[in-house]
């Protein structure tokens, strides 16, 4: 993928030494007019997305958002398909992808992103509205491409 979809103020954290996810993500969600975001690494030789940092959501559910296996949620169901998954409301929805829990953070669009880089997944990337909201082609390809680029610091 180019980076030409990639802001250049996330570039240039992407090309430091020393990443500070935490601010990484920060300015993730500010780019997108985001208020909340998750970002999650594979852990080695599991199944499971761990938290590496996060914006914007509730204490209480941390240690629900801490480990997430694929397959669950949007973060799971988007490690699991390496695709993005997107909902205009998370607060409306009844597909199942979204878990109950995910209400608590009262965001409404939200945009889940696998961090694949050569066909291996790494991780996922979110971000979320505190509106009914739907990401635009350009916005999700924008987020693919920065979870590539962050695919390739950390493999």
């Amino acid at each position: 993928m180019s980076t030409n979809k990639i802001p250049k103020s996330i570039a240039t954290r992407l090309n430091q030494d020393t990443i500070n996810w935490q601010t990484l993500l920060e300015e993730t969600i500010n780019y997108f007019n985001c208020s909340t975001g998750t970002l999650h690494f594979l852990k080695p030789d599991t199944s499971i997305l761990e938290l590496k940092a996060q914006k914007g959501i509730p204490d209480f559910l941390i240690p629900k958002v801490s480990a997430i296996p694929i397959g669950k949620g949007m973060a799971g169901i988007a490690a699991e398909r390496m695709k993005p998954v997107e909902m205009c409301n998370l607060q409306t929805d009844e597909s199942g992808v979204a878990r109950p829990a995910a209400k608590e953070t009262k965001v409404e669009g939200s945009l889940a992103a696998p961090l694949t880089h050569n066909g291996k997944l790494f991780g996922t990337i979110g971000i979320a509205k505190p509106v009914p909201y739907d990401f635009t082609e350009e916005e999700i390809l924008s987020l693919m491409q920065i979870g590539d680029a962050i695919c390739q610091k950390i493999s």
